[in-house]
């Protein structure tokens, strides 16, 4: 079964009661039981839910795992895998190039929490390998990577996790299952904001783990169901609906993405464009061999530093400033002041943040009026 279909059908029946062809939202706490201690599947909706359980089982076919769970947010889901599965003392490898929310826990949660923690460059495998000791547990990267669009190569990174007798993980967000499925590489668990591409439409705010590793799955249910980072039943059901549109969307967000990446690096007023779709991209080959499309996300350095930035995002009608991605609309943001803020100016230097770069989450609106509103923003 494709993946267009398994968004539309995997676990989704129609309600046995009713025929309701959509599965219903089940705003309830708490279930009847059959007699002491005999629920009849569910007993409290922290510990499972319907709405949430269908969202889970559609979320691990989509990524072509065995085990999905569903969290209250992108950062619930990051904090599950680190907190379940590693413990005071443990090491863990991280990509430098990530969300500033994932940076912003690992520095002030885990850091003091106990967690040894080494950022390296996050293309460079060497790096990884370079960086393992006895105590490393964890392997964690995105790629693409934010905001830098990087690409990862996770066979050859699964190879070195394999050699540390360490988990992989990937924060799959940017590239989503329908264009890149990170287990099919080597990789342990694969995490999503489901906020942004997996929901679609800027109206919820969700996270998710998928694996096939029945062990990895206790532990990361175990924590799911004792912590309680879980999403309201309504949450999952408007997740669940974005789901069915997902091959759809993606497909238009990398069609305009690619377009305008394309017009852009050509421009006389763009310094550098960040989008692996590119021929020039630095790992557009390894991008090519491991995912099926390249996205939606763009980054864009100016012409002009921090003032040109001020002034191109401040001229914009179509792309609206704001946090976040993903959605069907496009947004801009400056990641130096806004998404990756919580980097010192020195860090955002050593990993290539500068202030005149500009992302742009393309949405699914006509390519045409996308490119005249960055034009007209573009002139002087």
């Amino acid at each position: 079964m494709r993946i267009e279909t398994k968004a539309i059908h995997v676990g989704q029946k129609p309600d046995p009661v009713t025929g309701s062809v959509i599965v219903p939202v089940y705003p309830t706490s708490t279930y009847e039981q059959n007699g002491i201690g005999e629920p009849r599947g569910y007993a409290y909706s922290r510990a499972g839910n319907p709405t949430r359980e269908t969202l889970e089982t559609v979320l691990a076919s989509l990524e072509g795992g065995k085990f999905g769970l569903a969290f209250a947010s992108g950062v619930a889901a990051t904090t599950a895998v680190f907190h379940a599965l590693l413990k005071k003392d443990d090491h863990a490898i991280v990509g430098d190039n990530i969300y500033g929310g994932t940076y912003r826990l690992l520095e002030r949660i885990f850091k003091p929490w106990g967690l040894e923690i080494s950022y390296v460059e996050a293309d460079n495998i060497q790096a990884y390998a370079d960086a393992l000791r006895p105590q490393t547990r964890l392997v964690w990267v995105e790629t693409p990577t934010n905001p830098l669009l990087k690409i990862v190569d996770l066979e050859r990174l699964s190879d070195v996790a394999g050699r540390g007798n360490c988990f992989l993980a990937v924060d799959n967000t940017f590239a989503t299952p329908y264009f890149q499925r990170p287990l099919e590489h080597g990789t342990h668990i694969v995490v999503h904001s489901t906020t942004k591409y997996i929901a679609g439409h800027s109206d919820i705010i969700g996270g998710a783990t998928v694996t096939s590793d029945e062990e990895i799955q206790r532990l990361l249910k175990n924590y799911q169901c004792n912590a309680g980072a879980v999403p309201s039943p309504w949450d999952c059901w408007l997740v669940l609906r974005g789901i069915k549109t997902l091959g759809i969307r993606m497909r238009e967000h990398e069609h305009n993405a690619l377009y305008l990446a394309t017009w852009l690096e050509k421009h006389s007023r763009v310094e550098k464009v960040y989008y692996p779709g590119l021929v020039g991209h630095k790992n557009h080959e390894i991008a090519k061999r491991q995912m099926a499309g390249f996205g939606g996300m763009i980054g864009v350095e100016l012409r002009g530093g921090f003032t040109a930035v001020e002034k191109f995002v401040g001229k914009l009608k179509l792309f609206v400033l704001a946090e976040s991605l993903g959605g069907v609309e496009s947004l801009v943001s400056c990641p130096a002041r806004m998404t990756h803020s919580i980097f010192t100016k020195e860090e955002r230097a050593r990993i290539g943040i500068k202030d005149n770069l500009v992302r742009l989450s393309v949405g699914i609106e006509h390519r045409d009026d996308l490119k005249e509103d960055l034009e007209q923003a573009l002139k002087s």
